[in-house]
């Protein structure tokens, strides 16, 4: 091995890459090295020079000293909303952003509690064992253990994080994969990675909802790459993120029968979701025949094309706020400095403005900090109440988490 940056980790090198969509050749001519120069990094075969090593880190726009911190667990592989294999690079590139989702998040739980995990239990091993009943009854568990009752639920985004899910959503630049979701068990507790290309907030309720399904019934089924399994277990996410959004008896009772396009776009703003998902859902459920159906989607059609729907500008996109709010909190307290935060996270600071849902030029103008929580200090039984000073390795706990 040649003499240099010998605490290079590879792997985190590998992550780096993939997280920015480069080849190890785009890398490289970045870099201003050859091309098997960055492969043998990536082998710890070979070690940069100083310069080269701060050259390579400011062109992944990492902190330097990130390279060489060792990579954490891994998360579950996650499922995709797409399986084609043309988007292998784009599959990565969502996965190790994940990663960094949950070094970010892991990162900042030395100092505050995060909620408790709250999802129903479920042991499938097979998709074949998941029938649509055991779908629907998932369904109605998700919303009674998240205290939702039977109606339109206001806030999907702000009842999962409440539920202990940890929840980013950003701009990808691929279009393909509307989300992924996968267990950390670094962090005991589920995440899921929405993309926000697509500002419809119809479409991202139904993709969060989705997830939530998969996180549920999936949670101990390996990912399919086999094109059957794989949308088997799409359609079974599908149907419970319909059972979670429109729940049967309610929704069905709200329903006027038979329906048309005017009826459901007065529903739509209500329970919001979109036409065309309750359009499926009233299929599901067996109040609209495959003739119906197909009829009433060409009429959509033929009125509004088939992607947008009227009203759908007047639903904003539901916003993760937890990692925020944590942020937010610990500037607030005083104990981890805005400034001092891309250091200690090792990441850019528009990194970690976008996984936390941080304001534009967050870091380069911060703000005056609102209280958004009221903020616990963890204590032994022998505490006085006296709030104490706090140090670094305080932890604070969220309180009025509410849905």
């Amino acid at each position: 091995m040649t003499k240099g940056i010998n605490d290079l980790q590879p792997a985190r090198l590998e992550q780096a890459i993939a997280a920015r969509g480069l080849t190890k050749g785009q890398l490289a001519s970045l870099v201003g090295v050859a091309a098997p120069t960055v492969t043998k990094w990536c082998k710890g075969d070979q070690s940069p020079e100083t310069h080269t090593f701060d050259r390579l880190a400011s062109v992944l726009n990492v902190q330097a000293e990130w390279l060489t911190r060792p990579i954490l667990q891994s998360i579950s592989p996650p499922l995709y909303r797409s399986n084609a294999s043309t988007l292998k690079a784009a599959r990565a590139k969502l996965e190790a952003r994940t990663e960094w989702l949950q070094e970010v998040a892991s990162l900042l739980s030395e100092y505050v509690e995060y909620p408790k995990v709250n999802l129903p239990q479920r042991n499938f091993i097979d998709p074949e064992q998941i029938s649509d009943t055991d779908i629907e009854f998932a369904a109605d568990e998700c919303r009674a253990l998240w205290q939702l009752g039977h109606g339109p639920i206001p806030n999907l985004a702000l009842a999962a994080e409440s539920a202990g899910i940890i929840v980013a959503r950003e701009e990808t630049e691929i279009s393909a994969i509307e989300g992924l979701s996968s267990w950390s068990e670094l962090l005991n507790r589920p995440i899921i990675f929405l993309s926000a290309d697509k500002a419809n907030g119809f479409r991202s309720r139904f993709d969060l909802a989705h997830e939530i399904g998969h996180l549920i019934l999936h949670k101990n089924i390996s990912r399919a790459d086999e094109r059957d399994r794989y949308n088997q277990m799409e359609k079974q996410a599908h149907r419970f993120a319909s059972a979670l959004l429109l729940p049967a008896e309610k929704f069905s009772c709200e329903v006027r029968v038979p329906t048309n396009l005017d009826n459901l776009l007065i529903l739509k703003q209500r329970w919001g979701a979109s036409v065309a998902a309750m359009m499926m859902r009233l299929h599901l459920l067996g109040l609209l025949s495959d003739e119906e159906k197909l009829a009433l989607f060409k009429r959509r059609s033929a009125r509004w094309g088939s992607k947008a729907e009227p009203g759908d500008e007047k639903w904003n996109p539901e916003l993760p706020r937890l990692l925020r709010r944590t942020v937010e909190l610990l500037v607030n307290e005083g104990i981890l400095p805005a400034e001092s935060l891309p250091r200690h996270l090792g990441l850019s600071p528009l990194d970690i403005q976008k996984l936390c849902g941080l304001r534009n030029n967050y870091f380069d103008a911060p703000g005056e900090v609102i209280d958004l929580a009221t903020l616990r200090i963890a204590k032994s039984d022998e505490q006085a109440v006296r709030r104490p000073e706090r140090g670094p390795g305080s932890v604070i706990a969220f309180l009025n988490f509410k849905k």
